[in-house]
């Protein structure tokens, strides 16, 4: 999986040894780190899960640094698998982390409108942020995130077997052609529209036009649009993934209360693992967006602590008319959350190639947002430190300690706007019982510095 002997790509390679060998050659070649900015990408997926360089989390952690990013958060669907490595990696580089999950939930209460899975009433992109690590093997909470990752397996067999009809001979093994995509078998949508692609152009002898005639047959399309789709890859596996598996597909079916898990029971995950359920927003425009208020008051009610966006397709856009209304939305979503001391998580998720690896924190649209946006990478940031080596979360004792969401996110905030601690600190952290790290994470924060006491 690697090139050559480029290290960065290295960093890449599926054998977790390779990585580890390579982020340590890297850091023994560099002298120094570009000066810190004001930005921060706090949602970015890995290959753990999918991204669009096929970047593992040793990778995206060595990116952030190089570009000197004030915080980074690793996101992968449906598993927590990278965190190991992504903490290594970026206590080992100094960059302050923070990690998550998303997935798709169902929510009862908006079960006949959509919200933020286009065209998907009642399903919800959803998230857990804040972990201190993966649970324990064999644990109960182990069990329950292996019975998300089986009931993803099962939706892409299914899929895989409603499209098989249709491919005139053309047959996945799920086994053989799309479970070796990703080292933990955590296969998405993109990593079957990945599978199909490659075996159609094996089909194919290796020839586009070929392969745009077998899939405009397929598609019943002419030949030659076909072909002009085919000549951009990156568009045409976004148009493999449309024809085949998104609404109106051949393998498409409307999902139901029955599809993903409840919400309900992802909170209760979450905060079991003392992290942040967290609802993601997509652009406002929504049956179930267009009333923030409703939406978040819902939410809260049901534990959710934080709210994930992504900027960038809010105001990265062509049209004049729909930027201002996505625009205007964003700031009304990020007023509301705001309103009821939710911290804002944002970044570009890197799950399809050509993404922004961080937000336009320049951007004229997004200028009165960057001090929320900075604030909440500084709450979760804290969060991550204090469950990390104190067993201290801002859902569990510091709820009780601080009621008030605004102190709370206060404290924990002064906690994450230290500097990532060095090999000195974190030796002496790893050292020191959670009650004694408690009273250093307190100690620093309010001394603007790591206390040496």
């Amino acid at each position: 999986m690697s090139n050559g002997n480029d290290l960065p790509a290295k960093l890449n390679d599926f054998d977790p040894a390779v990585r580890k060998d390579a982020l340590s050659r890297l850091l023994a070649g560099t002298k120094s780190w570009p000066a810190e900015v004001p930005a921060v990408n706090l949602h970015m997926h890995s290959f753990h899960s999918f991204n669009g360089e096929g970047w593992s989390p040793s990778r995206i952690a060595w990116e952030a640094r190089q570009r000197g990013l004030a915080a980074a958060g690793l996101v992968d669907f449906d598993v927590l698998t990278g965190l190991e490595e992504w903490f290594a990696a970026t206590d080992r580089l100094e960059l302050r982390a923070a990690a998550g999950f998303e997935s798709r939930v169902f929510l009862p209460e908006f079960a006949e409108e959509e919200v933020n899975s286009p065209g998907e009433p009642g399903v919800v992109y959803f998230m857990g942020f804040g972990f201190q690590g993966a649970p324990a093997a064999g644990s109960a909470t182990a069990e329950r995130f292996e019975a998300l990752m089986r009931q993803a397996h099962q939706r892409n067999r299914e899929l895989i077997a409603r499209i098989a009809p249709h491919l005139g001979g053309l047959r996945l093994d799920y086994e053989k052609d799309v479970l070796p995509l990703t080292p933990a078998q955590n296969v998405t949508e993109r990593h079957l529209v990945r599978a199909y692609y490659e075996k159609a152009l094996h089909r194919a002898e290796g020839q586009l036009g070929a392969m745009a005639e077998y899939w405009a047959g397929v598609f019943r399309m002419a030949a030659a649009d076909v072909l002009a789709k085919a000549h951009s890859h990156n568009a045409f596996l976004d148009f493999l993934r449309a024809k085949l598996m998104k609404q109106g597909g051949l393998g498409y079916v409307q999902p139901g209360e029955a599809t993903f898990p409840k919400l309900d029971e992802v909170a209760r995950l979450i905060l079991d693992c003392q992290a942040l359920p967290m609802l993601a927003w997509l652009n406002g425009l929504s049956a179930g967006e267009r009333d923030p208020d409703r939406l978040l008051d819902c939410a809260v009610a049901k534990g959710v602590a934080a709210v994930g966006i992504i900027p960038d397709r809010n105001w990265n856009v062509k049209d004049p008319a729909e930027r201002a209304r996505k625009v205007q939305a964003l700031h009304e979503f990020v007023k509301a959350a705001e309103a009821r001391d939710l911290p804002v998580n944002v970044g570009t998720e890197l799950n399809a190639p050509g993404q922004r690896f961080v937000d336009d924190f320049s951007a004229a649209e997004l200028r009165p947002l960057i001090p929320g946006f900075l604030r909440g990478a500084e709450v979760f940031v804290g969060q991550t430190r204090l469950l990390r080596h104190a067993g201290y979360s801002y859902v569990g004792q510091g709820a009780s300690d601080f009621p008030a969401r605004k102190a709370r996110n206060d404290f924990f905030a002064t906690v994450g706007t230290l500097p990532a601690p060095d090999a000195a600190v974190r030796s002496r952290l790893e050292r020191s019982s959670p009650a004694q790290n408690l009273d250093c994470l307190r100690a620093s924060a309010k001394a603007g510095r790591w206390w040496e006491g």
